[in-house]
């Protein structure tokens, strides 16, 4: 615990990739942060971090350091609440990163059916694509990941899987709101607005048109699902989004793309591989799990 205190400044620094900044957001002067991370490396007999005309620059023997802080300060964090449940009052803080496509609907509706029961727990969601979600669970930066179609899996240990199947969007008055399933032709063929590339939803399409010699020519490509659900309340165009995120709308239709055309992809709910997890942290993944298995079935195709 004696350089507790040392090592948070020392994350800080790595995260921002300067002594001036960090020394900002830590309450500190960018002089005494550089003599307590000189003083560190005289201690430890390596130097941690690579001056660079950038800023600062973790070398590998700081990334050693800072990996072994964050484990301990991740047991640290399990003890703690561990510690907390003993007074039978349950405190803690669950970071969890994000698809973007889970934030509006179902997100806000597991954290506060958790915070009902447990008040004293709080939370930090990270909104984070495929990629940056595995590399927060590296980094400590979260506790939990809930993504879909992750890329490398390397420090992904699986907690849950659930298939989705990938819905056309369009406004009530399109005209193919009648319709039941779609085909994707009949999606691309006609004015489309998709997500970018780092999506797992646009590589699910993208690698679904490779056996067809249609491509996709979108009016509109875009990094926001929210931008999407709307803009397709202006223009007679198709979006595509995961059933999971979608709610009932009386303005919306949303018409699953047949199986055969563009199969289902993955939502993987998953923390990083040996961790143990925070009490708090924990008890909201096995929340999280119960709801993925009692919504997915049935959520979207039941919506008028």
């Amino acid at each position: 615990m004696r350089h507790l205190h040392t090592l948070r400044l020392i994350d800080t620094v790595a995260r921002v990739g300067s002594i001036r900044k960090a020394a900002e957001d830590t309450a500190i002067t960018a002089s005494a942060l550089n003599r307590r991370i000189q003083r560190f490396e005289e201690e430890l007999g390596f130097e941690i971090f690579e001056r660079v005309p950038s800023g600062m620059r973790l070398n590998p023997a700081g990334e050693l350091v800072l990996l072994h802080y964050r484990n301990q300060n991740s047991d640290l964090q399990r003890v703690l609440s561990q510690i907390a449940d003993l007074s039978g009052v349950r405190r803690g803080h669950v970071t969890i990163a994000v698809s973007q496509a889970l934030l509006p609907f179902f997100l806000p509706k597991q954290i506060s059916l958790y915070r009902s029961k447990h008040p004293g727990v709080t939370f930090q969601a990270n909104v984070r694509d495929r990629i940056q979600a595995e590399r927060d669970l590296a980094t400590f930066e979260s506790d939990l990941a809930l993504v879909f179609e992750p890329v490398h899996m390397v420090e992904f240990q699986v907690l849950h899987l659930v298939q989705q199947p990938i819905y056309a969007i369009i406004a009530r008055d399109h005209p193919l709101a009648g319709e039941t399933m779609l085909r994707l032709r009949d999606c691309i063929d006609i004015p489309h607005v998709v997500p970018r590339t780092d999506f797992g939803v646009r590589s699910l399409l993208d690698a679904a048109l490779k056996r067809s010699a249609r491509r996709l020519s979108p009016v509109l490509e875009t990094d926001s699902f929210e931008l999407i659900r709307h803009y397709v309340l202006h223009e007679h165009v198709v979006g595509f989004h995961t059933g999971l995120g979608l709610e009932a709308d009386a303005e919306l239709r949303c018409i699953r793309i047949a199986p055969q055309d563009l199969p289902a992809g993955n939502l993987i709910l998953g923390q990083m591989k040996g961790r143990s997890l925070p009490v708090a942290a924990s008890r909201f993944a096995d929340q999280l799990v119960e709801a993925m298995q009692t919504l997915i079935e049935g959520r979207v195709t039941d919506l008028p």
